[in-house]
């Protein structure tokens, strides 16, 4: 016989619709993430047992779950579905405080050379910078337009201004060319800067076309391509490889042993838009694999929620997960 085990109670009750989502979206998904039946009683949330199974352990994870959503509500901030699966896949009862005060943080990550200030908008991106200070080597993995490379530049610039970095080096696999420049005109940074375009529009946006060519002449920022990264120890810098999921082995392996003292390393990838022949040789999914459980390497998954573009690329990424 079925019986009900009490998850939550809502503590105001104009809370509940924020609580489960439009159109009931966060209570259906916690129902086909877990496989159980959910139901909202006199403001209190409860699940359907069935048998004899043990819901401790989900009961558990979803008390802390809406718990957070309700104190974030209670904080005038609006749970978006970003919000909802950062909170559902990342809090429990002994990281409960942190990730709220996480959440409830509000500082600028950089200042636009226009006045702009920076903030991380979602969960998951506020995780990502609070990462980066905790950690040398940092993976970012997910879809387009969800911040990976922008904020790890604004991070960059900001560590440049502080004095807690000396240069910025940027890196990126170049796949189209077989990483066999020779035969392009010009020298290596006409080579690769048509690879490099969505990092010059951060660093553009934070700081001006002008100072970015200043930097680079003056060796403070340096671009370069993957494969050039053999041989070098990088020490006092923020180098950030972006479209890493284009990377292979052997590359990645190169690129990871290059981490010198006082310096951190950005990996940011899609590993659903790798272009390498053998998609099952990119050096981001092994790494990944490999070094997740190692102290001062923290890697963070954002997912469609976190996408910051046009709301027609959420739908594209959607469909195209679906398929």
């Amino acid at each position: 016989m079925n019986k009900t085990i009490s998850i939550y109670k809502i503590n105001n009750p104009i809370n509940e619709s924020n609580l489960v989502g439009a159109d009931d979206y966060y209570i259906h998904y916690i129902e086909n993430k877990y496989h159980i039946n959910l139901m909202i009683f006199n403001s209190e949330i409860f699940v359907i047992s069935e048998n004899d199974m043990n819901y401790d352990e989900i009961v558990s994870h979803l008390n802390c779950v809406f718990s957070a959503m309700e104190l974030l509500i209670e904080n005038n901030i609006e749970i978006t579905k970003s919000d909802f699966h950062s909170i559902l896949n990342n809090i429990d009862h002994n990281n409960f405080k942190k990730i709220i005060d996480i959440y409830l943080n509000k500082e600028v990550i950089y200042t636009l050379h226009g006045g702009k200030s920076i903030k991380a908008k979602t969960l998951n991106q506020k995780l990502y910078l609070e990462t980066l200070k905790t950690n040398d080597i940092i993976f970012a993995i997910g879809p387009a337009g969800t911040g990976k490379t922008y904020l790890a530049i604004m991070y960059a610039l900001k560590a440049l201004k502080s004095g807690m970095a000396k240069k910025i080096v940027l890196v990126r696999p170049v796949v189209e060319a077989g990483e066999k420049l020779g035969f392009l005109p010009g020298d290596l940074k006409e080579k690769i800067d048509p690879y490099l375009v969505p990092i010059y529009d951060g660093l553009n946006d934070a700081i001006g076309k002008e100072m970015v060519t200043k930097y680079q002449e003056k060796g403070v920022i340096e671009v370069a391509p993957l494969a050039y990264m053999r041989g070098r120890t990088l020490e006092n810098a923020i180098v950030i490889l972006d479209e890493a999921q284009n990377s292979n082995l052997s590359q990645m392996k190169m690129f990871l042993t290059r981490l010198g003292f006082n310096s951190k390393m950005i990996i940011t990838g899609d590993i659903t838009q790798i272009d390498l022949p053998n998609a099952s040789q990119s050096g981001l999914i092994e790494a990944t694999n490999l070094l997740q459980d190692i102290d001062g390497i923290k890697i963070i998954k954002f997912n469609k929620e976190d996408v910051m573009r046009h709301p027609l690329v959420f739908k594209i990424i959607e469909r195209y997960e679906n398929k």
